[in-house]
């Protein structure tokens, strides 16, 4: 039996275990016709038909970035004549383990999640040559719908477009968008930065030139694909809501774009030279490499092992690889102190899970063992929120009192990295006072192993893309689920459409201001909230 239809086999047994009925979705679609040759500006392309949805995978939009070129800017690939395979994904880029991907889950947790977010697909399908893109139109045809470009989650270090929740069928069938999804280089082949070493000075954002090279594509041939290049809406989540986030203070990507969705990843700073020099140069000391140059000739594989495990400075932990400021590409920190001002007319929706943290912390070890001390004492481990744990604390059991020291830990540093993040950078697009910013909070939880995971970072994506046939054991068989996807997507999309979320079936969604902070909380029952989490926000306002 193949691992492809092996998989299914076990998520089928596992699904029947928890008593759910798997739509028929949740397995490959079969293709009915293969797409006329369509032109792009590097040559033609094929694609197949998916109930009446033209489907192209794994189109090739840059040059394959390896020998001389790793840490350049990407180039465009060489012509070609004979239309070009758009039948399967591309590859992925060279993948770094850390975040999710790197956590050991208890139960069917881990199952749960891989059938939404395929990372041992990704490993298997890891190469340097990875600019690669997919497409899902409703019809070849002028109609120039909204265009949805999504970059991927994995922090900056792994992922890829190809994940089943990313699947653009749904939007693209139900909503009558072209959506596109992009696979890019990352960590040290995206992020390693050589300019102050003697090497490239592009280095640092190679990954974020390479998302911006696919705009290019976009604007260059998404009319040719039912699309409308004067109507591009990037969004992301995570690490991809950071590259959204970045993409806006980058000058190169100024016209690329005409909304913003950042989803549980504010992405206010970029990495410091300085501080990315330091990284380079501890690279460099594990490979017992002396001279940049020679970076470009290391196996990709052993490149990736040297930079993994790294410590990030000031006692942070695990080093996570990030675009850097590098003064040239990304003059400035995106949304620190102030929003980009490149990108003031951009409308911006924001926001988070309830429990973003819960998607890391129920692989640890000392989850639902840890007491009120050794919570306590994790806590304190962190730099930025050492000297307020004792006031956290206190609020958070105040706040939610029926919960353990492992969910109050959860608690805590849910609101202290992605909420307050989040909050901080609606607050700086608000304040430009030329064009709206909207934030969200998501509530509705994950039914995986009892509702373990609550309300986790990537719980909203399967909603967003209207993909929740897709993910049974994460998401379960509630009444509520379905409705609630419509909604979403419909919010989504309506954004994408007007930059404005406001949709039938939701209440009325105010732009974000720091006098009301009014707030989408999705849930079963959807609702606006006027600063929620007031107290974390002012406790964590520094």
């Amino acid at each position: 039996m193949g691992a492809p239809a092996r998989r299914d086999f076990l998520l089928a047994g596992a699904a029947t275990a928890l008593g759910l009925v798997l739509p028929a979705r949740a397995f490959a679609q079969v293709a009915t016709a293969v797409t006329p040759p369509v032109k792009t500006t590097n040559g033609p392309v094929v694609g197949l038909v998916y109930d009446g949805i033209q489907t192209f995978k794994g189109l090739r939009y840059g040059a394959a970035p390896i020998g001389p070129m790793r840490f350049a800017a990407p180039k465009k690939p060489e012509a070609w004549t004979v239309p070009a395979d758009g039948s399967h994904y591309g590859n992925a880029s060279m993948q770094l383990r850390s975040g999710g991907s790197a956590v050991a889950y208890p139960g069917d947790v881990g199952l749960a999640l891989e059938q939404v977010y395929s990372t041992p697909d990704d490993v298997q399908r890891q190469n340097e040559d990875c600019l690669f893109l997919n497409v899902w139109t409703p019809a070849l045809d002028n109609k120039a719908r909204p265009v949805m470009v999504w970059f991927h989650g994995g922090g900056f270090n792994y992922g890829s477009g190809s994940w089943p929740a990313y699947d653009g069928h749904n939007l693209a069938a139900r909503h009558d968008v072209v959506v596109v999804t992009v696979n890019h280089r990352l960590n040290a082949f995206g992020y390693l930065y050589l300019g102050d070493l003697g090497g490239d000075p592009d280095s640092g954002n190679a990954g974020q030139l390479d998302l911006i090279a696919s705009l290019e594509w976009v604007r260059d041939n998404i009319a040719t694909f039912g699309g409308n290049p004067s109507n591009v809406t990037i969004f992301g989540q995570s690490g991809g809501g950071a590259k959204v986030s970045t993409l806006q203070a980058m000058p190169a990507a100024k016209g690329l774009f005409h909304r913003a969705i950042i989803e549980s990843g504010p992405g206010l700073r970029g990495a410091p030279k300085d501080a990315a020099t330091g990284t380079t140069k501890a690279v460099m000391a594990k490979l017992g490499v002396s001279d940049v140059k020679a970076l470009a000739s290391v196996p990709s594989q052993v490149l990736v092992d040297a930079a993994s495990g790294l410590q990030a400075p000031g006692g942070m932990g695990i080093l996570r690889f990030a675009p850097v400021v590098d003064g040239i590409n990304l003059p400035s920190h995106p949304f620190d102190p102030v929003a980009p001002a490149q990108s003031a007319d951009i409308p911006v929706m924001i926001g988070c899970t309830k429990d973003e943290q819960t998607l890391y912390n129920v692989g640890f070890p000392w989850w639902g063992k840890i007491d009120e001390a050794g919570a306590i004492a994790l806590l304190k481990q962190n730099p930025l929120i050492a000297s307020r744990t004792d006031a956290l604390w206190a609020l958070a059991k105040k706040s939610f009192p029926s919960d353990n020291p492992s969910y109050l830990y959860t608690d805590i540093t849910s609101k202290t990295f992605a909420f307050t993040g989040s909050v901080t950078l609606a607050e700086r697009k608000a304040a430009q006072r030329a064009a709206p910013v909207f934030m969200y909070i998501w509530d509705y939880g994950a039914a995986a192993a009892g509702g373990i995971l609550r309300a986790p970072h990537t719980m909203e994506i399967g909603f967003a893309f209207d993909n929740i046939d897709k993910g049974p054991i994460l998401y379960g068989n509630a009444p509520a689920l379905k409705p609630l996807a419509t909604k979403a997507s419909d919010a989504w999309v309506a954004f994408a459409r007007s930059g404005d979320p406001n949709t039938k079936g939701l209440p009325h969604w105010p732009a974000y201001d720091a006098t009301t902070r009014a707030t989408m909380i999705f849930d079963e029952k959807s609702r606006i909230e006027n600063d929620p989490y007031a107290e974390f926000r002012k406790l964590l306002s520094a």
